[in-house]
């Protein structure tokens, strides 16, 4: 690593910051796709799940090194005009996992009881008012797991753009192995640069997931009146909850009435 001088490490350090915008930007167009997708795939209309089932199929089949060369060598010849390699990676990326990710967001929403979905047509809810105030809440904090790993996935599938000549982390790497002849060290520092920004993107997933489930589960505050004043005479009697249960009909109605 002595051999490393700073000018190199600059190079590996922009790297970082390239990787993290492709990381950002990819991620933003993959949030879109997937929630996009993945809600087209539970449409009531046989022609919308047929279209956007035909989307997953496609993106989850082919290679996305593959798709990214042909983004940016083919589409041009199509259309007269060419995008920029790191836009052509963000593109790549993006539409690419987020077809993974539509998969995501339709096993949640799947996974809602079809009681909520009754209980939204008992209200009378439109689909759109359903899915917004009854659905998605509930999905929602079960999708934040599988996308923190999705967003790993894409951090690391990032190392695929040094191909296009985006100057990340790999291809600052690739300047610094040719530079140095060394590759030992140089792939070193690589490897714990992914670690260390996975790392930090799992923590900060975790504390989206915290926030999430925050109300998951939880009981509503209890109310005054008749059922908290019995429970505090229950506490503080002799006699114990069983036997005035027993002894007082009346108090016991009482109590089932108010709950």
């Amino acid at each position: 690593m002595s051999d490393i001088s700073w000018g190199l490490w600059e190079l590996l350090l922009n790297g970082v910051w390239v990787t993290v915008q492709l990381t950002v930007y990819s991620a933003a167009l993959g949030v879109v796709v997937a929630f996009g997708i993945g809600m087209a795939r539970t449409h009531r209309l046989r022609t919308v799940r047929f279209l956007s089932g035909a989307y997953f199929e496609i993106f989850r089949g082919t290679s996305a090194l593959i798709f990214m060369f042909w983004v940016f060598f083919v589409l041009p010849m199509g259309f007269g005009w060419q995008l920029v390699p790191m836009w052509a990676a963000v593109l790549t990326l993006g539409l690419t996992y987020g077809a993974y990710g539509s998969e995501i967001v339709r096993g949640a929403i799947a996974a809602v009881s079809p009681g909520q979905r009754e209980a939204g047509i008992a209200l009378s809810f439109s689909p759109g008012q359903q899915l917004r105030k009854i659905i998605l809440p509930q999905a929602w904090p079960e999708m934040v797991p599988p996308f923190n790993n999705l967003l790993i996935e894409l951090l690391k599938g990032t190392a695929l753009v040094s191909i296009l000549g985006v100057p990340d982390i790999a291809f600052g790497a690739q300047l610094v192995r040719n530079a140095t002849t060394q590759s030992a060290p140089v792939y070193t520092i690589i490897l714990v640069m992914y670690f260390v920004l996975a790392f930090v993107l799992t923590r900060g997933m975790r504390v989206v997931e915290r926030h999430a489930k925050a109300g998951i589960g939880q009981a509503p505050p209890k109310r005054g009146g008749l059922t908290s004043r019995l429970s505090i005479g229950k506490q503080s009697s002799p006699i114990g909850p069983v036997a005035r249960t027993a002894t007082s009909p009346t108090i016991g109605a009482a109590t089932e009435g108010d709950v």
